[in-house]
């Protein structure tokens, strides 16, 4: 019994694992059980969303040997879906949008300062600590979402791959600090705390700022959106100062 269950069973799983369907269905369950772990934990910043869905789906995508562009091929619904998130981040924008209007001097100070902030000390501490002129490179743009970063990566000699692994991570290391060292440094202005997660850790940064409150969320969206465009005006010319 066990020898004609085995080749069915194995049949099923060749069936579904070509399935598009079947990999964003994963994603969508792998997500929704790290929600449920965080939720669990109380939402403690260093159970992070993305990090835990992103291993589950791993271990799964190792322990079955599936590529990754077979598992692409079936989640990039949900790659689609990033373009009308991030206009989403609009909405939030928009009801706070008085508040942002007033606070526009200390945005920009804060952008401005954040942007060269991110890029320089990425740039010369690994340098420091002796990394090649590429990994430095690939380093610079590490604040900003992923699809900036890897142009800006290929255009001052840094690694574009190289390039999304270090934005996730940062990040990921955002949204996990990102509350304990606001707490640490005394700051409970939910507007400052917003500028801080979307300047220095883009996306997943804002992501985490929501989840501690509207306005903060709202003023990382607008910081995620700025400094995406500031860097890539400051980055090609800080590039050969930079050495790079």
């Amino acid at each position: 019994m066990i020898e004609t269950f085995i080749p069915g069973h194995a049949q099923v799983w060749v069936y579904l694992a070509a399935s598009p369907l079947f990999w964003l269905t994963v994603t969508l369950l792998a997500f929704l059980a790290a929600d449920r772990i965080s939720m669990a934990c109380g939402r403690h910043p260093a159970v992070n969303l993305v990090a835990l869905s992103a291993a589950i789906v791993i271990i799964l995508l190792k322990a079955t040997g599936t590529s990754y562009q077979t598992y692409f091929a079936g989640a990039q619904f949900i790659h689609f879906l990033l373009g009308p998130a991030t206009v989403a981040l609009a909405i939030p924008l928009y009801r706070n949008f008085e508040q942002v209007k007033k606070s526009a001097l200390p945005i920009c100070g804060a952008l401005l300062v954040g942007s060269f902030t991110a890029i320089a000390s990425a740039v010369l501490i690994a340098k420091a600590l002796g990394a090649s002129r590429e990994l430095a490179a690939s380093l610079a743009p590490k604040s900003v979402t992923a699809p900036i970063a890897m142009g800006l990566s290929e255009r001052i000699g840094g690694a574009p791959f190289l390039t999304v692994a270090l934005v996730i991570a940062t990040g990921i290391l955002g949204a996990i600090l990102l509350t304990p060292l606001m707490k640490l440094l005394r700051i409970g202005d939910s507007a400052a705390i917003g500028m801080a997660a979307g300047v220095g850790a883009h996306g997943i940064g804002t992501a985490r700022a929501f989840h501690i409150d509207s306005t903060a969320g709202a003023f990382a969206g607008i910081a995620m959106g700025l400094n995406g465009a500031l860097t890539s005006v400051i980055l090609p010319l800080l590039a050969p100062w930079l050495g790079l």
